[in-house]
């Protein structure tokens, strides 16, 4: 079996999407010793080459006109016409950008549907032309792999696409992930992002889903119980001008009196979040709406207790490991954060459970159940 792979996002490791391409390369190149993949990779005069590729994985690479124009033009015209080139049998569209027409099966990964049915994503009129385009060549791919059970609910309910054609297949955390301290890395780490010794961590997006806004709500009962001695630690760049899908943080914090209690770390590097999640005592992620889900599951693999929402795909990827709360109780959120920091039996308890329910989680299981889709589309070709 020969894939062709779009690689838009794979010198995007920072992202959700950039994650899930390279694990699911790495691990279908590990697994399967007669399939052949070929990244399709588009690139700019000002990209560098697509890094970390496996020796025995393919690139092909593309330019990419300028602007998000030129991404779709890649997306619907360039991908399957060069996915056909290159002889694949097959074709994968690792995140919500599927070609209306090709001329090899295609595969697409929709992970969530936060872009449609979330209104402040639907303001710009080309926002909205793009979702309608991709929602539209989803339907008409060949199969659609999903992140969880939730977002296949999503996808049948939104999108009308039917049930058989849909496989949810989980993600896991990568093996960084683990709560062994490495004593001299982390040290550094903690140097190098100027963490405190003692902190509650939110690591992730900050788009107005993400519901950041809500936990700092919820950090002003932390501030009071516990006074500056366990900071809220922010974790990524600050967004910048605040918009429909950024709020205005700064101003926030300000309003809410935490400008002592809480801490902007600047970009973290991928190689160092392990560390940074090791250092937490606890980690919060009160999302409204995700498809998966990662960075819960990245922390209970480093042994911290996790506090997150009670909806969407969340409570399928914590199980009864964490606390899962109503995304909108800022005060169920402050008071859990509080409890998980005071009651040394229960973060222990917490933490031995989120240890056990990551495990269940393997990149193994997702390559694995991934080429059976493979198999199960070109058997239908």
């Amino acid at each position: 079996m020969h894939v062709a792979m779009n690689a838009y996002f794979w010198n995007r490791p920072n992202t959700g999407s950039g994650q899930y391409i390279r694990q699911l390369v790495y691990q279908l190149n590990h697994l399967v010793a007669d399939l052949d993949i070929t990244l399709i990779f588009p690139q700019t005069p000002q990209d560098p080459a697509p890094n970390d590729v496996p020796p025995s994985v393919k690139v092909q690479l593309h330019p990419l006109r300028p602007g998000h124009t030129g991404k779709v033009y890649f997306e619907q015209l360039d991908f399957p016409r060069l996915g056909k080139s290159t002889g694949a049998d097959i074709a994968h569209v690792p995140y919500w950008g599927s070609p209306l027409r090709s001329p090899i099966p295609v595969v697409v990964t929709v992970h969530d549907l936060t872009t449609m049915l979330l209104r402040e994503y639907r303001r710009n009129p080309l926002a909205r032309f793009y979702t309608a385009l991709v929602s539209a060549s989803a339907r008409g791919a060949n199969h659609v792999i999903t992140d969880s059970r939730s977002s296949k609910r999503d996808i049948i309910t939104h999108l009308g696409i039917p049930e058989d054609d849909i496989t949810s297949i989980y993600l896991a955390a990568g093996p960084s992930f683990r709560p062994e301290s490495e004593f001299l890395m982390d040290l550094a780490v903690k140097k190098k992002y100027q963490l405190p010794d003692d902190y509650v961590l939110y690591l992730g997006g900050y788009e107005i889903h993400k519901n950041v806004t809500t936990l700092l709500s919820a950090y002003t009962y932390v501030a009071q119980a516990l006074g500056e001695d366990y900071p809220l630690v922010l974790a990524g760049r600050q967004p910048g001008l605040a918009s429909g899908r950024f709020p205005n943080y700064q101003a926030i914090i300000k309003q809410l009196g935490l400008e002592e209690h809480v801490v902007w770390t600047g970009y973290i590097d991928e190689e160092d979040k392990p560390a940074v999640y090791r250092g937490a005592s606890a980690f919060v992620f009160v999302s409204r709406h995700e498809g998966f889900g990662i960075p819960p599951l990245e922390a209970m693999a480093c042994g911290v207790p996790v506090i997150t929402s009670n909806s969407s795909s969340l409570p399928e990827v914590v199980g009864d490991a964490a606390f899962t709360i109503d995304p909108d109780d800022d005060r169920q959120i402050g008071g859990s954060i509080i409890a998980t920091i005071l009651q040394a039996d229960l973060a222990a308890d917490m933490k031995e459970k989120g240890l056990e329910q990551a495990a269940r989680f393997s990149w193994e299981n997702t390559a694995s159940e991934t080429l059976m889709v493979y198999d199960r589309v070109l058997g239908q070709s």
